[in-house]
């Protein structure tokens, strides 16, 4: 048995030994090629720049963080809210209250103790109060709100100069730039979470009033009011919402751009209130449906559908027909750039407008207008002047148009709410929000009590009139 084992080894050998020799001596080298049957894409650069971005040079957020946590605070809103009644409370004419305790975020921005925030974080409050980041909490003062743009300024006394984040340019700021947001989510103190600029110009309404900055730095409910920075740690924007459809982060979050929140403090700061500017123009959008319709060939911009008498467009000599392209450095693709820019300006401010007229590019200054020669408050309701192309649409040479109405008494008697249009009062022809001016003068808020007739024309262009008296 052991001379068969020995036989078997011995002969295994002997192959082996002759198959490395041959392979080893014999055969002809061989290449073997590995191919990919898939396609396989060609990646280029995108731009033209012969240099290599290294990560480490971008990635690295310890400064902006350490220069930024410090300046950003906790604020705690206490506010009474109602109760649903019972049978008791409705019995002894009670009115149960309770205290309801909100939480959010605020950026200090100087020295003193002036902190910028949100308006909902302090909407309603009964008592403000502020805690830094070394734990030594303040008594708040609000100082000044503004609710369109979602800002407030707040106040506190501290012993000593407090650390401050300082403003950077959001008009500079770039899509894809790395951003730290700065907070307080679900009252954990000083959270840092990092993300890029998704998209600029955001409006979130769709009635084209607002210019969030977006980005996907994770956002969650407490970071409202908190700073979003740049690398270099300046301030570019107020974190404000998140896109969500359970009220945590999802992916986006937006910010109120620095240059606005920068505005908005220094006119609270310097006036008591917001000083706000108007171009003068009725703004049409711009896509390819609409260009259509206007006769022209151009997508992007903003086209000037009408414009206001007595602007500063108008003044200027912008026309009905313009496509504004620029103003001062920022390019305006769509209306939210505008809106967002002019949120940055003052009235009596020159803005110079770059516009293409009859295919000829024109550069215009124009000095911004004040609202007040738009508009007049009376009755509870926002009142304008017609524009010429309200005027061919209903084909009426007068009136004034509801541009926002708190008057629930005429609502609830007439229906007449925002777009209606008040053509006759006590049977006077209304021309202009001057002849309102004069019944305000004249009568004050207590006009309702003297009011004889109305005739006014309701959102189906229907011409109605109404006696109360």
């Amino acid at each position: 048995m052991k001379k068969i084992l020995s036989l078997v080894l011995v002969s295994a050998l002997g192959g082996i030994l002759t198959l490395g020799a041959y392979k080893l001596f014999l055969e002809e080298e061989k290449t073997v090629v590995v191919t990919n049957t898939t396609p396989q894409p060609t990646f280029l650069p995108t731009n033209n720049i012969n240099t290599t971005l290294k990560a480490y040079e971008d990635s690295d957020f310890t400064t902006a963080a350490e220069n930024t946590v410090n300046a950003v605070v906790h604020v705690k809103n206490v506010s009474i809210s109602s109760e649903q009644m019972t049978i008791q409370d409705l019995f002894f004419g009670r009115t149960p209250q309770q205290k309801q305790l909100g939480t959010g975020s605020g950026v200090i921005v100087d020295p003193k103790g002036y902190i910028i925030t949100n308006n909902h974080v302090i909407k309603n409050s009964q008592e403000l109060s502020v805690t830094l980041n070394n734990n030594k909490t303040y008594k708040a003062e609000i100082i000044g709100t503004d609710e369109e743009t979602d800002i407030a300024i707040l106040k506190i006394n501290a012993d000593e100069d407090l650390p401050v984040v300082s403003f950077g340019d959001s008009d500079n700021a770039k899509i894809g730039e790395w951003v730290l947001a700065v907070g307080n989510p679900f009252n954990l103190t000083s959270t840092v979470t990092a993300g890029i600029i998704s998209a600029k110009s955001r409006d979130l309404t769709g009635g084209n009033s607002q210019s969030f900055i977006q980005t996907d730095a994770a956002v969650n409910p407490g970071n409202s009011g908190g700073a979003l920075v740049n690398t270099n740690g300046e301030l570019i924007g107020i974190n404000t919402a998140i896109s969500s459809q359970t009220g945590s982060y999802v992916g986006y979050s937006f910010a109120v751009p620095s240059n606005i929140a920068r505005k908005i403090y220094m006119d609270i700061i310097e006036y008591g209130n917001t000083q706000k500017g108007v171009l003068g123009i009725t703004a049409g959008i711009l896509n390819s449906e609409s260009a259509e319709e206007f006769g022209i060939d151009d997508t992007e911009g903003v086209f000037v559908s009408d414009v206001t008498h007595k602007s500063g467009a108008e003044k200027a000599g912008i026309k009905k027909g313009d496509i504004i392209k620029q103003l001062d450095h920022i390019k305006i693709l769509k209306f939210e750039d505008l809106k967002g820019y002019l949120k940055t300006k003052r009235p009596k401010d020159i803005v110079n407008v770059k516009l293409i007229r009859d295919d000829e590019l024109l550069n215009i200054p124009v000095t911004i207008s004040n609202t007040d020669i738009f508009s007049v408050e009376f009755l509870k309701m926002e009142l304008r002047d017609l524009s010429s192309s309200i005027k061919e649409k209903y084909d009426i040479p007068n009136g004034v148009i509801i541009s926002k109405t708190k008057n629930k008494w005429l609502y609830n008697k007439l229906g007449i709410t925002e777009g209606y249009i008040i053509t006759k009062i006590n049977n006077k022809k209304i021309e202009s929000i001057q002849d309102i001016s004069n019944l305000k003068a004249k009568y004050d808020d207590d006009f309702i009590n003297n009011l004889e007739s109305l005739a006014y024309i309701n959102e189906y262009g229907e011409k109605k009139e109404v006696l109360f008296k």
